[in-house]
């Protein structure tokens, strides 16, 4: 078996090359070593390598800076998916891509399907969008994964900003009126990887796309909380700061964040078996994140 993984350097990216290594031959490329949205490099890159699988990690995921840089978001998130779901189709491939609850438009109290309806409120969201709708069109053999506030030991993210802050704040505010699930990179690498098995063994797959993220729903407050108190449990912190609450108004942002980003996973885990991403059980790995 092999697979080609794109964007590995990401918190994604880096969690599959770690872990596909010992279950194949993986060619791990970040974007010094593939630009996806050049279109040559991709199909030249896939055609030499010959991959039965490519895992697509690389996105532009810059949600505040999309709303400026529009012509990179949709060339790395559209163009980029496009390119290596075309190369996946003329070598006989299949291609699993990472994508987002941005699509979604952010609104109501319910989790989402994936059959409900789309409606990105931004660049990002859009150009995600836009890569899904690329990916099908290109290679029909596909799996889209959409994720959602995703964290883990390599990279930047909510927990490493929370240890940061930590360090210089006794008083910290926290949006309280945002909510999702909490994902664990390592768990959205072992979830593509335990799709990867599945077609591997042989077994039945419908494809398109599928929701993983993380259980319970959180608030980002709820999920600041927890946080301190893993670390403040595991001895990484000595004291907490004191937190408090607020609306998504009082913090503004250049693109609008989704006040509803809770995923339903329950069509992944009727056909893979494929639990959510345990986030409270990842926090005890606590100290990686100082």
């Amino acid at each position: 078996m092999k697979v080609l993984i794109t964007g590995s350097n990401g918190q994604v990216g880096h969690c599959l090359t770690e872990r596909l290594t010992k279950h194949a031959e993986v060619l791990a490329l970040d974007y010094e070593g593939l630009d996806i949205t050049d279109r040559d490099a991709v199909l030249n890159t896939v055609a030499e390598f010959q991959p039965n699988y490519i895992i697509n990690a690389a996105a532009h995921t810059a949600v505040d800076r999309a709303e400026q840089e529009v012509e990179l978001s949709y060339a790395i998130n559209r163009d980029g998916p496009s390119y290596l779901a075309e190369a996946a189709k003329e070598c006989g491939a299949v291609i699993l891509h990472i994508s987002t609850d941005y699509v979604f438009d952010g609104m109501g109290d319910k989790p989402y399907q994936e059959s409900d309806a789309i409606g990105p409120q931004g660049i990002y969201g859009q150009s995600k969008l836009a890569g899904e709708q690329a990916v099908a069109e290109s290679c029909p053999e596909h799996l889209i994964l959409r994720t959602a506030w995703v964290f883990g030991e390599h990279g930047n993210n909510f927990v490493k900003t929370m240890m940061r802050l930590a360090q210089s704040h006794d008083e910290l505010s926290i949006v309280g009126d945002q909510y999702g699930g909490p994902t664990y990179a390592g768990d959205i690498a072992d979830a593509l990887i335990s799709m990867v098995q599945h077609l591997e063994k042989g077994k039945q797959v419908k494809w398109g796309v599928y929701h993983f993220s993380g259980m319970p729903y959180a608030s980002w407050f709820d999920f600041a909380s927890i946080i301190f108190e893993a670390a403040k449990q595991h001895g990484v912190l000595t004291k907490q700061p004191k937190l408090s609450a607020i609306p998504s108004s009082a913090y503004p942002t250049a693109a609008k964040r989704p006040a509803n980003s809770r995923l339903d996973c329950s069509k992944i885990e009727n056909q893979f078996g494929i639990k959510p991403s345990d986030w409270n059980f990842a926090l005890n790995n606590i100290q990686a994140y100082k």
